[in-house]
């Protein structure tokens, strides 16, 4: 179950706090801790350092590629015009998919239909959401579509409680699709801003569970032609080059519209976030960047990046 809302909920903590345990923050404080000549060695162990942090071979090309070609005409001579440079690299990578999620489109409700594979945080992070939206005065409903696993459905009810907002649910094995369709009618009844809802946390891999997301958007046009207004993706930041896989299949079935990253405070490398963005170009939308329920962050490309590089070094 989730954890109830306390004083270490603040938004206070700032993204260097959340992400120096990362594992791209201590790769690269490590290598840029030493006075080391920017040859073709220290370019190798860059890269390596990259791929390492699950940046991905296509954005470490051009990142590396940019920079040799840099370093060649003599652009900067020592560590800390490098790490400034590669500061400029990663932020442009990120800077296009910086886009903030928009419900205020007319659409009533404007409904956010919730991906994922298990385990990555889905239903908690439907939770915040929630929570956020409540803070900007919007009336919201939650619908617990995550019929496969009855803890899903009490999760989301835990969630609705602590947050005053009603959840649609029925039966444990119920259709899911039939869950959100009935969510949709009661909202637009109630005349709510917003319905978000969950969907099983189905493997990529299993075609007949990602079939019926398919289900779950035709059934939702029937009420509303242009539901769901929103299909964001819920990704483990720890899962490194295999959320290129589950991002590369869900869209397929189900139309992926925007990202949320999670558990970037913990264990997780955090270069994923770049090989996401090169591959696919999709927004993303919110960043987890710890258990509290303000811990769920519209993505900040900037503080991202200064975030995960040496302070010490980076020439601002």
């Amino acid at each position: 179950m989730p954890a109830a809302p306390s004083a270490t909920d603040s938004p206070a903590a700032s993204w260097r706090d959340r992400l120096r345990n990362s594992g791209f923050a201590k790769s690269f404080s490590t290598l840029f801790s030493r006075q080391a000549a920017l040859d073709e060695d220290f370019l190798e162990e860059l890269e390596t350092t990259l791929l390492i942090a699950d940046v991905g071979v296509a954005a470490t090309t051009i990142i590396i590629d940019d920079l040799r070609q840099r370093i060649a005409r003599n652009e900067f001579n020592d560590a800390r015009g490098l790490l400034d440079a590669l500061r400029g690299e990663l932020i442009a990578l990120l800077v296009p998919v910086a886009e903030p999620l928009n419900i205020y489109t007319g659409a009533k409700p404007f409904v956010i239909l919730t991906v994922g594979v298990n385990g990555v945080g889905k239903t908690t992070t439907i939770g915040k959401l929630a929570r956020r939206y409540l803070d900007e005065r919007k009336s919201i409903m939650l619908a617990a579509g995550d019929t496969f696993r009855a803890a899903a459905v009490e999760q989301l009810k835990t969630w609705g409680e602590r947050n005053g907002v009603h959840v649609a649910a029925q039966t444990s094995g119920a259709d899911p699709a039939a869950v959100i369709y009935d969510a949709l009618q009661t909202a637009k009844a109630r005349d709510v801003d917003l319905l978000i809802a969950d969907t099983a946390g189905r493997l990529h891999t299993q075609q007949g569970l990602m079939d019926e997301l398919g289900k779950v958007r035709r059934v939702l046009g029937k009420i509303d032609p242009t539901a769901p207004h929103e299909v964001l993706q819920v990704i483990d930041g720890t899962t490194g080059q295999n959320a290129i896989n589950q991002v590369r299949q869900f869209q397929k079935a189900a139309g992926v519209s925007g990202l949320i990253v999670t558990k970037l405070d913990g264990s997780a490398k955090g270069g994923v976030i770049f090989a996401l963005a090169r591959e696919f170009g999709l927004p993303i939308r919110y960043v987890g960047l710890g258990e509290g329920v303000h811990d769920l962050r519209a993505f900040d490309p900037y503080a991202f990046v200064d975030a995960l590089l040496p302070d010490s070094l980076v020439a601002r």
